[in-house]
């Protein structure tokens, strides 16, 4: 996707979560994201929209040290009478900031990307897509579909993105021992995935594009189905039978999954 397209995402999702959020009121649970009201969904969402707007702006080299935790960030924020406008302001800064920032910007970035703002708008708008989900979950209705080509470009940044860096930084003992292997693959985009998975399940060894041996019976779990579907499925955001995922194999490495891989703030 190019960087245009990932902020229109952000313009547009941005917007979503903020009505959802207002239809839901700042009291209800998140049901994704427990135990969240969504008052904490839009702390957290408002400061991470801040932050990295902060890069992209100051154009900052290095990671800023004195990030707040998950805890001290959800006690921050204005009172609950300012928070969707602050929520809104922020969003609204952000999607200027990367709108009009230089293509050869320079700053901070943490996943391969081809350029810092090609970075940020991508993972900004991924950020942004799954947490409106959350505030339309909260609201109690469907969330909007997000399109194949979004959906599949979201789980490319999860996989090769998020754990595939993990993967980077293993030990050698958790290297060693069994391995379960998952496979993913996206039957409107011919988006593929395949990943090892330590023998638990609980961490990811080694990840790829594309399905090993050119098939789905190389895995010990096939995950198969629309991108967006998958999308959600994998951001722990629906289950298989309303994701429209169909589950071959050993189902009990997406259990693993789903219980254990987790993107978090800390």
């Amino acid at each position: 996707m190019e960087v245009s397209e990932h902020v229109s995402a952000l313009q547009r999702d941005g917007e979503l979560l903020a009505t959802a959020a207002q239809q839901a009121g700042l009291m209800s649970a998140v049901p994704s994201c427990p135990p969240w009201q969504v008052r904490d969904l839009l702390r957290h969402i408002g400061y991470v929209h801040r932050w990295a707007a902060g890069y992209v702006v100051e154009q900052r080299r290095e990671r800023m040290p004195d990030r707040p935790g998950e805890t001290e960030l959800l006690a921050g924020g204005p009172q609950d009478g300012g928070l969707l406008d602050w929520y809104r302001a922020g969003h609204a800064a952000l999607v200027t900031a990367l709108t009009e920032a230089n293509p050869d910007l320079a700053c901070y970035y943490f996943l391969d990307a081809p350029s810092p703002r090609a970075f940020w708008a991508r993972r900004q708008a991924h950020e942004t897509a799954i947490h409106r989900i959350d505030a339309e979950l909260a609201a109690g209705g469907q969330p909007t579909p997000v399109g194949a080509q979004f959906g599949d470009d979201g789980l490319d940044e999860l996989v090769i993105g998020f754990f595939g860096r993990d993967a980077e930084q293993l030990t050698a003992a958790q290297r060693a021992g069994g391995r379960r292997t998952l496979q993913v693959v996206a039957d409107d985009t011919g988006g593929a995935w395949h990943l090892e998975l330590t023998g638990d399940g609980g961490l990811a060894v080694a990840v790829q594009r594309g399905t090993v041996q050119g098939g789905t019976g190389a895995a010990d779990c096939t995950l198969t189905g629309p991108a967006a579907g998958l999308y959600l499925l994998l951001w722990n955001r629906a289950d298989p039978a309303a994701a429209s995922v169909a589950v071959s194999g050993d189902a009990s490495v997406l259990a693993a999954w789903q219980q254990e891989m987790h993107v978090t703030w800390e």
